[in-house]
């Protein structure tokens, strides 16, 4: 078994709430996992060393909401939201028609590119819904290509009703046959709980389809507006309702008294000129809150979580600290894994070594690409022969 010390780190974020920040640090890594973090005049010998020469340490991003997998473009879209037009929501529908036209082998190539670019920017694990099908087929193939690059996939049939099809009718589908055909493929069910999709009535019914086949839940919920998609997610234990823009205080409540962890996404308002979410608020009740990109190509098309930290700070009342513990720690609690989003023993060494001396440094330099490095499970990932590893020792 190899180990490898990775000292002279300015601060290491731990995410761990018993140590969430060592100054003038050390990590070591074993067999893909964290073994030991502290000063580090403390760090105990290993095979190798990395020298971080006082740049900043943290766990890989954990982005708990992204729609990867699509086919075709939406910036006529975005330069009329730019010209004043208002975000409904229905364009989903083209992005349905341009990805039901596209094959696999472009659908998968795409998504993959998404997840390269993620990688770069220190997101080491992403979950990938469907939802740009919305037939049995399109959203099964949908799904089997996610599985290629993630072990978090969510079957999103309920994304939209398409056009042409009544909503009851397609709801006994997407609870029905569409669900028998994806539920293999998914370990999350997710519903668009809005004005303009789908109703509480609805949402239940499929969530609770999905629950019974065995999927976890999770729901789209107060994007567009107050509704009751919060609490029918705190009701029927979702891990996370994701948006939360508009919330009432019963709302507030509910996910505060519940083990539903709110997902905040503020590259949609950033998109489509919205209200940002009140994350102030939602901390300041006991909350348990996450960022994500929302990637997806038409509210919200970045694939950056630095962005959304700093983004977090500067327009939801966040501080730095607070944003970097949200895109960590928050999104792997939405994802309900134990084994990301932290450093201490016995995680996954999943890590990002930033040009920075710390975190802070992301909401501090907007836009600036602070990535150094990124391993993931110990092991550096698309190392640039420009800018090897800083092994100073074997």
């Amino acid at each position: 078994m190899t180990s490898t010390v990775i000292d002279g780190i300015g601060v290491l974020y731990t995410g761990d709430p018993e140590r969430e920040e060592i100054e003038d640090a050390a990590l070591v890594v074993e067999d893909g996992l964290v073994a030991w973090t502290g000063p580090a005049a403390e760090a105990p010998q290993a095979d190798r060393r990395v020298a971080a020469e006082g740049r900043g340490v943290i766990p890989g991003f954990v982005d708990s909401h992204a729609h990867l997998v699509f086919a075709g473009d939406r910036t006529a879209e975005f330069q009329a939201r730019m010209s004043g037009q208002a975000y409904t929501g229905g364009g989903i529908r083209t992005t349905v028609a341009a990805t039901r036209q596209a094959g696999d082998a472009e659908l998968a190539t795409r998504a993959a590119a998404l997840v390269k670019e993620m990688r770069a920017q220190g997101t080491t694990t992403v979950e990938i819904k469907s939802g740009y099908g919305l037939t049995v087929e399109d959203e099964r193939r949908c799904l089997e290509i996610a599985t290629a690059l993630t072990d978090e996939t969510t079957f999103l049939g309920a994304h939209v009703v398409p056009s042409g099809m009544d909503a009851d009718d397609y709801v006994r589908l997407v609870a029905g046959e569409m669900l028998q055909a994806c539920a293999p493929y998914a370990k999350w069910v997710d519903v668009f709980c809005e004005r303009g999709a789908f109703d509480g009535d609805q949402t239940r019914e499929i969530l609770r389809a999905g629950i019974a086949a065995g999927l976890q839940a999770r729901v789209h919920a107060g994007q567009l507006g107050e509704g009751p998609g919060v609490r029918i997610a705190c009701e029927l234990g979702a891990a996370s309702a994701d948006h939360c823009t508009h919330l009432t205080p019963a709302d507030v409540d509910a996910l505060a008294s519940s083990g539903t962890v709110a997902t905040l996404l503020p590259g949609a308002e950033f998109s489509t000129r919205s209200p940002y979410p009140d994350a102030r608020r939602l901390i300041d009740a006991g909350v348990t809150v996450a960022l994500a990109t929302d990637c997806n190509p038409g509210s919200s098309y970045t694939s950056s979580m630095p962005f959304c930290v700093a983004l977090a700070v500067r327009e939801m009342g966040m501080t730095p600290l607070e944003a970097i513990r949200a895109a960590t720690y928050g999104g792997a609690r939405a994802l309900r894994r134990t084994d990301v989003g932290w450093l201490r023993p016995g995680t996954r060494a999943d890590l990002v070594v930033l040009d920075a001396p710390s975190y802070v440094h992301l909401a501090y330099r907007p836009g600036v690409p602070l990535v150094h490095q990124v391993f993931q499970a110990g092991l550096l990932l698309e190392e640039d022969p420009q800018n090897p590893p800083l092994v100073v020792g074997l």
